[in-house]
């Protein structure tokens, strides 16, 4: 069975809000310019994989993503699935952590559907993060969340402004 068209650009509406929320709760409020920027990488990633309806600025992209999150997004038994298996694989600290996570990211409607609360335990931890981050001390934040199987390899993401 092919993936349909739609199932790809959610993905792609997705990964490019997330993008910008999670750059934005980390580091800084990102310019318009820089949204589209950001907005321009998933689209050639989207008319390369040859997906079709895309929009074609920032702006339009801002009024289509509202649009389908209105219209098309419904919780189901796949969400309560979904949420087990994270349970299952992640354990129970890291699966709240994950929960926290998302009350940061998500948008306001997929927090009202995932019923998460608007306030996370989290937010005054991403100060303390953030000062970790300055200090090169990030790692000891990391080394006590991040599975040991996987810490090597996020290490190597890891990039330090000079």
């Amino acid at each position: 069975m092919s993936i349909p068209d739609w199932a790809y650009r959610d993905v792609l509406f997705m990964l490019i809000d997330y993008s910008i929320r999670s750059f934005e709760l980390l580091e800084r409020k990102l310019s318009d310019a820089e949204k589209e920027s950001v907005f321009e990488v998933f689209w050639r990633v989207g008319t390369r994989m040859g997906l079709q309806g895309l929009p074609d600025s920032y702006q339009s992209w801002l009024h289509m993503r509202q649009r389908h999150l209105e219209e098309n997004l419904a919780a189901s038994h796949f969400t309560t699935d979904l949420y087990k298996q994270y349970r299952k694989h992640l354990g129970p600290v890291r699966y709240k952590l994950l929960l926290e996570g998302q009350k940061l990211i998500v948008p306001p409607i997929v927090r009202e559907q995932l019923a998460l609360g608007k306030w996370s335990v989290l937010k005054p931890v991403l100060s303390v993060y953030k000062l970790s981050r300055r200090l090169r001390a990030d790692w000891l934040i990391k080394s006590l969340i991040l599975p040991p199987a996987y810490k090597s390899e996020i290490k190597e993401l890891d990039v330090h402004p000079a």
